[in-house]
């Protein structure tokens, strides 16, 4: 089974993250043998979670009374760089984590001040639908209707992966004046493509809670516990952002 693990092919979720020979060490401590340091535990990741999305609240916050575009740009690139250098070095995520927290805040305060004028309170619609959704697959993953195995994590971050590029590609094209076509646009091929996007982002979030009970069950660092909530804060984020598109599409204004 930890080889099959072993084999996850999502970079911030390797399973060498999780597992630490140091860790499993034992050591003399006033002649007793301890165990070596503290490990990470789900109730652990959960709280850093909500630490996290605190400070994340606090920020949006900000980044909406104040928008300016700067922090929105400031606060999307700045949070992608924390990630990648967070999944390089994930023993720095007690650091690592808040920063991007905060960061990712700007973005989202941002993007939902520049949706904020658009008629039937989408802000409103896409945060209740966003945690409708996150509760609705947690209540999935517990009650074990979909099993998370490797074969299902490598799909999901095949289809992330896609979709990543797309976007990319979507990013690059802007600069000479043309986009993908349909991408995010109130189209029904552009909101069939909304629509496989968010389902995308909801099975990332089973994968995300199998990665908060691996860590515990792996005696995974104490400090993993930061870097799984940001890892569930990341997928959030994405989820967030992709219903707030699709729910402008139904509102007809974008």
């Amino acid at each position: 089974m930890f080889n099959r693990l072993n084999k996850s092919s999502n970079p911030f979720m390797k399973e060498e993250t999780f597992v630490k020979s140091d860790q499993n060490k034992d050591v003399l401590d006033n002649d007793f043998i301890n165990v070596a340091s503290e490990r990470m535990t789900v109730s652990g990741a959960v709280n850093k979670t909500f630490i996290l999305a605190g400070i994340m609240l606090m920020t949006a916050f900000y980044g909406y009374y104040f928008a300016n575009p700067m922090f929105t740009m400031g606060g999307a690139i700045g949070g992608l760089i924390v990630v990648i250098f967070a999944s390089f070095k994930p023993h720095l995520s007690p650091t690592l984590a808040p920063i991007y927290a905060a960061l990712e805040g700007l973005f989202v305060g941002g993007i939902s001040a520049a949706f904020a004028g658009f008629e039937g309170g989408i802000i409103f619609q896409a945060i209740t639908l966003t945690l409708g959704v996150l509760f609705t697959m947690l209540a999935v993953y517990k009650s074990g209707l979909i099993v998370v195995t490797d074969k299902f994590r490598r799909v999901v971050v095949m289809a992330m992966g896609a979709i990543f590029l797309l976007y990319i590609a979507n990013f690059a094209m802007s600069f000479f004046g043309m986009s993908v076509p349909h991408l995010h646009q109130a189209t029904p091929i552009g909101i069939a493509i909304s629509i496989g996007v968010i389902i995308v982002a909801s099975l990332m979030l089973l994968v995300d809670f199998d990665m908060f009970e691996r860590g515990e069950k792996q005696g995974a660092p104490k400090y993993m516990e930061w870097y799984c909530g940001m890892g569930l804060l990341i997928t959030l984020v994405w989820l967030y952002v992709e219903i707030l598109r699709l729910v402008a599409m139904f509102a007809g204004d974008e």
